[in-house]
């Protein structure tokens, strides 16, 4: 009895030395993430504004896709025919507009791929989801509530809270509300609930490793209690990012 108590101790003790020395090398790992983030959405010279945000994406592969969410570019708002996919970079303090156009798309997992016009971005590096567990420490770095912060990216941190069971909602999957969570059924498949507030605009930004940057999962969602227009003043605290693995199968089918 004794042994497994001072087993567990040490246990205990190793996990909160490991997520010490994460925090410790996040700020490190935030410098190598923030060239790769992109912010996501649709110019159109006819509108004001001319572009507006539809959520977060991150260069992968060889730097010239970027992944995202599949809700983030397919979203009602985006029905003019003159409005183009554009991503925005950073250089240092210069914000540059790139145009994307839709590579491949998995609607089961709500991901998407984009290619990237012009010079390659840094590309991050996705880990496979089996070897990610509860309590890992993490962080993700996105554009929280669209253009109303600026077009500077805001990272957040936290540890993967459960690895849980999910059927995404059909629609609009930027919200999660009681009666979708309550449509668990067959052919469900695991995603991660974090203990780290998303808000609208992180969907589609890369969650990595809080130690070494490498992408676990992809934000999803944000669970909404209250109206959208509440959620600054009261967000619910649970968020939720889709596995890297499956980012990994939706690349792999795409053809060089």
């Amino acid at each position: 009895m004794i042994r497994r108590l001072l087993r567990a101790l040490l246990a205990g003790m190793l996990a909160l030395l490991g997520n010490s020395h994460a925090a410790a090398a996040l700020p490190e790992t935030i410098e190598r993430i923030k060239p790769s983030v992109v912010v996501v959405g649709t110019f159109n010279k006819l509108r004001s504004p001319q572009f507006v945000m539809r959520g977060t994406g991150f260069a992968v592969g060889d730097g010239s896709l970027i992944a995202t969410n599949a809700h983030v570019i397919n979203r009602p708002e985006r029905g003019d025919a003159q409005d183009i996919l554009m991503v925005l970079t950073r250089n240092g303090g210069e914000v540059r507009p790139r145009e994307v156009r839709l590579l491949a798309s998995d609607a089961e997992h709500d991901l998407a791929v984009l290619r990237l016009a012009g010079p390659p971005l840094p590309a991050l590096t996705l880990r496979v989801s089996d070897s990610v567990r509860e309590g890992q420490a993490i962080a993700f770095t996105g554009f929280p509530i669209g253009g109303a912060l600026g077009f500077s990216p805001v990272t957040h941190r936290g540890v993967i809270a459960s690895i849980t069971p999910i059927v995404l909602p059909g629609g609009n999957a930027g919200e999660l509300r009681d009666k979708s969570i309550r449509r668990l059924r067959s052919g469900a498949f695991h995603i991660f609930q974090l203990d780290a507030t998303a808000y609208p605009g992180n969907s589609g930004g890369p969650l990595y490793d809080a130690e070494s940057g490498e992408v676990l999962g992809v934000i999803n969602m944000v669970f909404v209690k209250a109206t959208k227009e509440a959620i600054l003043e009261k967000p619910s605290g649970i968020s939720y990012a889709i596995p890297a693995g499956f980012l990994i199968e939706l690349l792999d089918k795409i053809k060089p």
